[in-house]
Formats: structure tokens, sequence, C-alpha cells
């Protein structure tokens, strides 16, 4: 999952910090899509941090360290949630067809400031991570008796974090649950009311609909992973294991499905794979040549 979100990650940022500077037009969407794929590259890295230090310094001394390593991770997946809900919010705003005052102006206002709104959001995320920094003492239980699994001696978080955490997510989620439930309904009315005019194509609001379904069904996934993983720690005093490995890959298969389903990145995508395809041919040639 590192080495294959390195290489998607990278590809994203990469093709629209090109399109930026070499003054191109960059949409709020693209400003959000990087922002989110330089959020999960270095989520994605923290994690791996924080294996090393539990792998290599288990020792107490080291804990603070692990902590504060565990702290970033969940900064930058705080500021995953807002700024998946931030992509949601823009997509209602540009593609629904409600024509009322507040949903204008919320357009209006929204779009032409996303930059802020992502400023916005990592601020969000880093309040989150601070709440659970100045929680009291109490905060990690060190070597208590769990009646559930005994001779266990770790650190477990108390009930605080669990509401710290679930405070600092849910947040996000309503707004990603409202503004998809939107477009979906604004989408499916739309083409309702089209069915019977037999001229009109409809693939791409069926395509879209798709869209909003999948995307939903992962950050759906995404968040209630996360939830298990926090409430299952607290119970048990231990981390499931294949959870933690869905959570790297669901990231990953939502920016593949980014990168198909836009068309700037899935060309750049298929232009790098042909140059690749091309590489690979000529040194095989060459090869056959020499053996020649």
């Amino acid at each position: 999952a590192l080495i294959a979100g390195l290489v998607i990650y990278s590809f994203i940022i990469g093709v629209n910090f090109n399109d930026w500077w070499k003054g191109r037009s960059v949409i709020p969407v693209d400003h959000i899509v990087t922002s989110l794929g330089i959020s999960r590259i270095c989520a994605q890295c923290a994690k791996i941090m924080y294996l090393l230090m539990k792998r290599f310094f288990l020792s107490r001394q080291n804990f603070d360290v692990n902590f504060i390593t565990s702290i970033v991770y969940f900064f930058f997946t705080y500021v995953n949630f807002w700024l998946t809900s931030l992509l949601s919010i823009v997509f209602c705003l540009k593609i629904s067809n409600f024509h009322t005052r507040l949903f204008l102006y919320l357009r209006g206002m929204i779009v032409r400031r996303t930059v802020y709104f992502i400023v916005a959001s990592v601020v969000f995320s880093a309040f989150s991570c601070l709440m659970s920094l100045t929680l009291p003492s109490g905060l990690y239980r060190d070597g208590l008796y769990n009646t559930i699994m005994p001779n266990l001696s770790v650190h477990c978080t108390t009930i605080n974090y669990v509401y710290t955490f679930t405070v600092g997510a849910i947040i996000p989620l309503l707004l990603y649950c409202i503004s998809s439930g939107l477009l979906f309904s604004s989408l499916y009315h739309h083409t309702t009311k089209m069915t019977s005019n037999l001229s009109i194509n409809l693939e791409t609001y069926y395509s879209l609909m798709r869209f909003v379904f999948v995307t939903f069904i992962y950050n759906t996934l995404y968040f209630i992973g996360h939830f298990v993983c926090v409430f299952y720690y607290y119970f048990y005093c231990m981390s499931i294991g294949w959870i933690h490995i869905a959570l790297d890959i669901l990231p990953l298969l939502h920016s593949s499905y980014l990168i198909y389903r836009t068309p700037k990145l899935r060309s750049q995508m298929f232009k790098g794979l042909q140059y690749l395809s091309d590489f690979v041919s000529q040194r095989k040639d060459m090869e056959t040549r020499e053996n020649m």
C-alpha cells in the first residue's frame, strides 16, 4: 500500500502542480484533489514511521515519540476526512440544479473560496488533535489490569479520547452524507424527468450517479473502519491488523478511481503507461539485438 500510494498520490500531485506551474487553468476540484493526495501520502508515511517505532523502539521511554507520531497520523486522517467532505460539497454545489437563495449563495461563496476552505480543513484537523493533547493526564491508563484479556500491560485510551475522535470525525461525516444525498437526489430527479425524452443521452448523468454512489461507499467504509479501530482499542487494548491494512488500501482505491474519472489525470496516466510500455519494448529490442 505504501509503494502504490507513493506512486499514485505523487502522480496526482505532480500533474496538478505541473499545470499550475505552467500557468494552465486549475479548477477548485484540482486544489482539493491535490491537497487530498498530499494528506494521504503524509498519513501513510506517518503510519509507517509509527509502525517502525513500535517495531524497533519498544521501551516505555519511547512512548512519547510513538504518541506524537500517532497524533501526526490522526492529524492527516482528520484532514482526509474534511477534504473528502469538501470535495463532495463542491461537487454538489457545481452539479446540483437547486435554485434556492441559500444554495446559490453557498455555491458562489464556497466554490470561489476553495483554498480558504482547504486551509480551514487543516485548522479544524489541528484543533481536533490539540483536543487530544490537552486532555487530562488520565488520557492513557498505564499498566491497568484488563478483565477481558488478563496479564495485559499496555497503554489504553480512555473514553475521553474516544469522545474527541468522535467529535472530530462525525462533523465531516455528516457534511459528506448531506452533500452526497442532495447531489444524488438532484441527479435522480433530473434523470427521471428527462427519461421520456429519447433524444437526450442520459449516460453522463448515470455515470455521475455511479460516481457519487462509489465514493459514498468508500467514505462510509473509511469512517466506519476508523471508528471500529478506536472503539476496539478502547475495549480490548488491541489493534485489528486487517482493518488497518484495509484503511491503507481504501484511499488508494479512491485515488485510483479519481484518476479514472478525471479526464486530465486519466489522459496523463495513459501517456505515462504508453511511455513505460514503449521504454520496455525498446529495452527488449536492444537486449535481443545484443544477444544476436
